[in-house]
C-alpha cells in the first residue's frame, strides 16, 4: 500500500483541522501508561479494495503492544498501542534522542493526578507498517510503557476495522469486517470522545456485580476498579491483598493502589478464573473509571470495528497467562 492509501487521506484533514480543538488531552498511565484516553475525531476511512495491511508488534513483559514507528521519516522509535488515548505522543527522554523535533509550544493538560504543562510539535509526518500520515502533531509525556518511546491510539488507523491478533503477533488493518468475526464473540462498545467502554461482570463469593470498563491496552494489569465500585462491592475486605503498590501517569503524578486476584470475570458469554485486579486506596473519587487491562486482553484475539461500535473477541489458547 502507497503512503496515499485512502485508509488514511480523511484522517490526514482530520489532523489540518484548527489545532484549538485538540489541545485537552487525558493522557493516563499506570506502570507508566494511560488511563482516561482523549477525545478523538474518527473518520470515515477504507482501505483501497480489498487490502489487508499488515503491522508486526512486540508484547512485552508489561503486556503492551509495541510497533516500530517511523517519524519524519528519518528517525525510528517503538510506540505502544494505547486504545485509551489518541495522538501521537513522544517521551522526553525520545524528543531528546531525536535532537531536531521542535516542541516550542505548551498547553495545560488535566490527567488522573493532576495538571501538567504538556509540549507539542505540528506538522510531522508518522509511519506506521506501510499507512504514513503528514501533519501529525507529536505530544509530549514523562513517561510511556517499559522500553517504549511514546504511544498512539487507535484513531491513527481512521474508521478501518483493526484486528489485534496476538497469536501472530501482528496488527491487521481491514477496509471492512473480516470472515473470521463470524467464529468471534461480538462485544457492544460505549464510544464516549474516543474512550471505549464494555461490560463485565465481577464474582465476588456467590455475588455477581456488572460494570462499565475502558478497554486500556496500555494499562499492564487485568481490572482496576472505579472507587463508587470498590467502595459499594467492599472488595478490600472480600480478596486477599497480594500487593501496594505506587502507580505514576504521564505527567508524573503518584497515586497507591492495592493488587488481589478476584475468583471470576464474565466478558459476553467468556468466563475467565482468577483474574488480577486493582484498586486505588485513599483518595476517594479521584478514580471514576473502571480499566480493563493488558492482562486480560492477552487472553483474546480482538477485532475493533469501532464504525459499528463493536468489540469482536475470541479466547486464545487456555496456556495463555
Amino acid at each position: 500500500m502507497s503512503p496515499s492509501s485512502p485508509i488514511l487521506q480523511n484522517a490526514e484533514r482530520d489532523h489540518a483541522l484548527n489545532l484549538s480543538s485538540r489541545l485537552i488531552i487525558v493522557a493516563i498511565a499506570l506502570c507508566a501508561a494511560g488511563i482516561i484516553g482523549c477525545a478523538s475525531n474518527r473518520t470515515a476511512t477504507t482501505v483501497r479494495g480489498s487490502e489487508t495491511v499488515s503491522i508486526p508488534f512486540t508484547l512485552s513483559k508489561q503486556n503492551n503492544i509495541v510497533v516500530e514507528v517511523r517519524i519524519n521519516e528519518s528517525h525510528v522509535v517503538h510506540l505502544m498501542l494505547h486504545s485509551a488515548s489518541s495522538d501521537v505522543t513522544l517521551t522526553g527522554d525520545a524528543v531528546r534522542r531525536l535532537g531536531d523535533l521542535t516542541l516550542g509550544n505548551a498547553t495545560r493538560i488535566q490527567s488522573w493526578g493532576g495538571t501538567s504543562d504538556s509540549r507539542y510539535s505540528t506538522g510531522n509526518r508518522v509511519r506506521i507498517g506501510s499507512l504514513a500520515k503528514s501533519d501529525v502533531t507529536l505530544w509530549e509525556n514523562r513517561n510511556s510503557g517499559e522500553g517504549t518511546d511514546g504511544k498512539f491510539g487507535l484513531d491513527f488507523f481512521g474508521d478501518a476495522v483493526v484486528e489485534i491478533d496476538y497469536d501472530s503477533g501482528h496488527i491487521f488493518v481491514h477496509d471492512r469486517l473480516p470472515d473470521k468475526a463470524r467464529t468471534y464473540e461480538p462485544l457492544a462498545i460505549e464510544n464516549e470522545d474516543g474512550e471505549l467502554y464494555v461490560e463485565g461482570i465481577c464474582l465476588f463469593g456467590d455475588e455477581t456485580r456488572a460494570n462499565r470498563f475502558l478497554i486500556h491496552s496500555g494499562y499492564a494489569g487485568g481490572l482496576l476498579l472505579d472507587d463508587a465500585f470498590a467502595a459499594s462491592s467492599g472488595i478490600d475486605g472480600r480478596i486477599a491483598i497480594t500487593e501496594t503498590s505506587r502507580l505514576t501517569d504521564s505527567y508524573g503524578h503518584v497515586v497507591e493502589v492495592k493488587k488481589g486476584v478476584m475468583p471470576g470475570f464474565t466478558i459476553g458469554r467468556l468466563r475467565l478464573s482468577d483474574v488480577p485486579v486493582g484498586f486505588f486506596s485513599g483518595r476517594i473519587g479521584n478514580q471514576d473509571k473502571s480499566v480493563l487491562g493488558g492482562a486480560i486482553l492477552k487472553r483474546f484475539n480482538l477485532i475493533f470495528d469501532l464504525g459499528r461500535n463493536t468489540l469482536y473477541i475470541k479466547r486464545r489458547s487456555d496456556t495463555v497467562t
